[in-house]
C-alpha cells in the first residue's frame, strides 16, 4: 500500500495545485485549455518522438506481452465504444469514453510502480506498455473522433477530411517520425535530445495541473456513467489481460505480473487532453481520471496482496 501511495500522492498534489490556482484566481478561466494545448502540441509529441526514436527492437518485441496488454486495451476500448453508443452517445464522445476505460496511466504510475515492485527488470515491460498506450490507443481514438466529426458529410469528403486531420495530428505524427528516425540508426544530436527531454518532462505536471484547473471550474457538461467506466477500467481490463497473459500465452512471471499490474492502473490524463483539444465536454473524463485514481489505491493494493508481490 505504501509504495502505491508514494506514487499516487504527487499526482494528486499536482491536480490540487491546479485546482487551488484556479480557485484563488492565480490562473485564469482559459488556463486549463491553454496549458493543455501546450501539452498536445509540444510536450507530449516531444515525449512520443523521443520514446520511439530511441527505442530498440529488442526492447519492444516481446510478442506475448505485446499481445496480452494491447489486446486487453483494444478489447475494452471496442466494448466500451459499443456500450456507450447504445446509450445514445455520439461516436466522438463514445470514443473519448472508450479511451477513458482503456487508457492506463502506465507512464507516470506504471513505470515507478513496476520498478518499486520488480526492480530494474520491471522497467522494460512498463516502457513497452507505455509505448502501446500512447501510440496505438491515441491513434485509434483520434481516428474514431475524426470519423465522428465528419460522419455527416459525403463518404469521400469525410474520409479525406478525417484522414487529413489524422496525418496532421501531433500525437500521430510525432511517434511516426520517431520510428522513421530510429530506422536510420542515427543517434539524436545532443542539443535536440536535450530540448526534447525538457519538453517531454513537462508533460505530466502540465497535464495534471490542467486537469486541476478544469475541475475547479463550474461543471456544466454531462458526467453520468462515470462509475461504469471506472469499473471497466479497474476490474474488466485487468481481468481480460490476466486471461491472456496467464492462460492464453502463459508468459514468464515477470512479464505476466507486469501486464496484469499495468492493465489495472487507473486512467491517465490522455483522454482529458483529447477532450479539451477537441472542445468536447470533459466533465465525465476528468471525473473518471480522478475517481479511478482514488479507487485504485484499494484495487491495486488488493491485487498486490492477492498476488503476494
Amino acid at each position: 500500500m505504501s509504495s502505491i501511495v508514494n506514487v499516487v500522492l504527487p499526482i494528486f498534489a499536482l491536480i490540487l495545485l491546479g485546482y487551488l490556482c484556479r480557485r484563488i484566481d492565480r490562473l485564469g478561466p482559459t488556463a486549463a485549455s491553454e496549458i493543455n494545448r501546450f501539452v498536445v502540441w509540444l510536450a507530449l509529441p516531444s515525449l512520443l518522438f523521443t520514446a520511439t526514436a530511441t527505442a530498440s527492437w529488442e526492447q519492444i518485441w516481446h510478442p506475448g506481452f505485446v499481445l496480452s496488454f494491447s489486446v486487453g486495451c483494444l478489447a475494452v476500448f471496442a466494448a466500451t465504444l459499443a456500450y456507450r453508443m447504445t446509450q445514445g452517445r455520439s461516436l466522438v464522445d463514445a470514443s473519448l469514453d472508450a479511451l477513458s476505460a482503456s487508457y492506463a496511466n502506465t507512464g507516470y504510475m506504471g513505470i515507478p510502480l513496476c520498478v518499486l515492485i520488480f526492480g530494474e527488470e520491471g522497467l522494460e515491460p512498463a516502457l513497452v506498455a507505455s509505448l502501446l498506450v500512447v501510440c496505438v490507443l491515441f491513434a485509434l481514438s483520434i481516428a474514431c473522433v475524426e470519423a465522428g466529426l465528419h460522419r455527416d458529410q459525403p463518404l469521400g469528403q469525410a474520409l479525406r477530411k478525417a484522414g487529413g486531420a489524422l496525418i496532421r495530428h501531433p500525437l500521430v505524427v510525432s511517434p511516426l517520425l520517431g520510428v522513421l528516425w530510429a530506422l536510420t540508426g542515427v543517434p539524436l544530436p545532443a542539443p535536440l535530445a536535450q530540448l526534447l527531454d525538457w519538453l517531454g518532462a513537462a508533460t505530466a505536471p502540465a497535464a495534471l495541473v490542467s486537469l486541476g484547473l478544469f475541475l475547479a471550474q463550474p461543471q456544466t457538461g454531462r458526467s453520468d456513467g462515470v462509475w461504469p467506466i471506472v469499473a471497466i477500467k479497474l476490474l474488466v481490463q485487468p481481468l481480460v489481460t490476466w486471461l491472456l497473459a496467464f492462460v492464453v500465452f502463459d508468459l514468464p512471471p515477470l512479464w505476466a505480473y507486469s501486464a496484469l499490474l499495468l492493465s489495472a492502473l487507473p486512467t491517465g490524463t490522455g483522454p482529458f487532453m483529447l477532450a479539451e483539444f477537441y472542445r468536447r465536454e470533459a466533465a465525465l473524463v476528468s471525473r473518471v481520471i480522478l475517481y479511478s485514481t482514488l479507487v485504485s489505491l484499494l484495487t491495486l493494493s488488493a491485487g498486490l496482496y492477492l498476488l503476494d508481490l
